[in-house]
Parts: C-alpha cells; sequence; structure tokens
C-alpha cells in the first residue's frame, strides 16, 4: 500500500470527523439505532436494551479514529517543519540583504559627504557673489532669489573693478 496515499485517505478522515456533518451523522445514526432496538416488534430488535453492538460498533470505530488522526497529526507536523525551516532560510536570506543593503547605505552616506550637493554649491556661489560685490566688482545678468535658475553665469566689469564707483 501507498503510504502517502493512505496518509491522505488518513486526513481526509480526521477532517471529515472534525466536522459538525459527521457529528449530526453519527447523532442520526444512535438515535436511529436506539430507536429501532428500543420501538421495534421483538423479532425486530438485533441488540436489545443494554445496546451492547452500539457500543461495540462506537468502540471499533474510535478503535481505528484515534491512530488516524494521529497519523494526520504526524503528516501535519512534517509538513509544518518544512514550513518552518523554509520560513527560517527565506528569513536569513532577507537579513543578510537587510545587512548588505545597510552597509551600502552607510557606504553612499559616507562618499555624499565627500560630494559637493546643490545647495552647497549654490551658497558658495552666493558667498562668492557677495564677496565680490563687497570688492566692488559689479555682476550682471545673476539671479539673486531663490529657485531662479534661469540665471546666466556672472559678468563682471573689469573697468569697474577697484573704482569706489557704486
Amino acid at each position: 500500500m501507498d503510504p502517502d496515499a493512505f496518509g491522505r485517505f488518513a486526513e481526509g478522515f480526521a477532517r471529515f470527523m472534525g466536522t459538525a456533518r459527521f457529528l449530526g451523522y453519527m447523532t442520526v445514526f444512535v438515535i436511529i439505532w436506539i430507536a429501532w432496538n428500543f420501538l421495534a416488534p421483538d423479532h425486530l430488535r438485533f441488540d436489545p436494551y443494554a445496546f451492547i453492538f452500539l457500543t461495540l460498533m462506537l468502540s471499533l470505530q474510535a478503535s481505528y479514529a484515534a491512530p488516524l488522526i494521529l497519523l494526520a497529526q504526524n503528516r501535519q507536523t512534517d509538513r509544518d517543519k518544512v514550513v518552518i525551516e523554509q520560513d527560517r532560510t527565506r528569513d536569513e536570506r532577507n537579513l543578510a540583504d537587510t545587512e548588505f543593503l545597510t552597509r551600502e547605505v552607510v557606504a553612499l552616506r559616507i562618499a555624499m559627504r565627500d560630494a559637493a550637493t546643490r545647495d552647497f554649491v549654490r551658497s558658495e556661489l552666493r558667498s562668492l557673489l557677495d564677496e565680490m560685490e563687497e570688492r566692488g566688482l559689479r555682476v550682471e545678468g545673476v539671479g539673486r532669489e531663490d529657485g531662479d535658475e534661469s540665471a546666466e553665469s556672472p559678468r563682471t566689469d573689469p573697468g569697474r573693478a577697484g573704482s569706489s564707483e557704486g
């Protein structure tokens, strides 16, 4: 017998026994059994009042159901172990990826400290323009407002350099 096929049968049986439908069927079966053997004419009764045969049938069912349920639980436990191992492997991979990305971000931040940002370059150019104006150099065509990116490159008037006219 194929163990996998028997295992699937055991799981299906255990799953069915855990349903309300199964409990309903068993209740109806027991009620009919008792009613038949209690209310039927004497010559049609097959299990007198102590219902020994019914007890034997229910014990037989329980003796087969318990190992089938245990087999189904063992198979489920084996599947859970595989899933847990896959989760653990995936978590380790995710952790390694996260650590790698963290190292890359740190390396980029360190590299960016040495790189000039747009705001840094603008502030340096503004301070140079201010310094040139303080020395009396005339700067034409430069936008002085923040966000004015249509400004031309600064032009100085060499005739105005060093003169005191303002």
